[in-house]
């Protein structure tokens, strides 16, 4: 689904480049996470996916075909939902379908589907302002579906968020993934988020990167919150913990 091929890219403003000669692999319709300290790359990973940053070197592919010769082929959910506080729920689900172009009739259609299936149809004509903090977050991830594409970059959805509510929402994201099939990368600070969600975990350790260590997380689907109390899960949680504090500089 998604390949990097011996990218290299640096920040202008850097001394030291961000990754080197970066090569690794993500699987159609697998549920990828990545992991490191503040700082490491995370999030320039998902930047060079949407072509906001020009790599300097090698190239990235999404099903064969390097990113500069496609469109619509990936879709990003931020930290904060960027919902635009004057248009309903419903207006801001469409906001991608206006943008490329769809009928409206179509519009309505997609919209009324996927807010059935978040459980938010009774919203439709409510305004951010009235919905809660995870509602909010399930609205973006609507918007972020009805982008058109297979490859989901969701950067921290869920970080500002309180612990319950950060729980519930990892267990529907989870629902979401394995009804719609989409290819979905997520970075998060929270390792045992990454293990509940992962089928792989790509950890970044070093600064310059050249490659990230991929871990594989011994869960079958559908997964539950007992399965975090496993003693082999436990052990992984602990050890993801080291080699992340091993990436920080204090």
């Amino acid at each position: 689904m998604l390949q990097f091929e011996q990218v290299s890219f640096q920040y202008p403003q850097d001394d030291l480049p961000m990754m080197t000669n970066l090569s690794f692999d993500v699987e159609n319709g697998s549920f990828v996470s990545i992991i490191g300290a503040s700082g490491c790359g995370k999030s320039t990973v998902f930047r060079l996916i949407n072509g906001l940053e020009k790599l300097q070197t090698g190239q990235i592919k999404v099903n064969g075909t390097p990113i500069q010769q496609l469109k619509q082929y990936s879709a990003f959910m931020p930290q904060k939902d960027l919902l635009f506080p004057w248009r309903s729920i419903a207006q801001n689900i469409c906001l991608p379908m206006e943008l490329a172009g769809v009928p409206k009739t179509q519009q309505q259609q997609k919209c009324q589907e996927v807010l059935e299936q978040v459980g938010l149809l009774a919203y439709a004509n409510k305004y951010p302002k009235d919905l809660s903090g995870g509602m909010k977050q399930r609205v973006a991830f609507a918007r972020t579906l009805l982008a058109g594409a297979d490859l989901l970059l969701l950067d921290e959805p869920f970080s500002a968020l309180d612990y319950l509510t950060r729980v519930d929402m990892q267990e529907w994201l989870l629902q979401q993934w394995e009804h719609y099939q989409k290819t979905i990368l997520f970075i998060t600070h929270d390792v045992e988020e990454a293990i509940f969600l992962s089928k792989q975990i790509f950890v970044i350790q070093d600064r310059p990167f050249s490659q990230m260590e991929c871990v594989q997380v011994p869960l079958p689907y559908p997964r539950n919150r007992d399965d975090l109390k496993r003693a082999d899960i436990v052990e992984l949680k602990e050890m993801l913990i080291q080699k992340l504090r091993k990436g920080v500089t204090i």
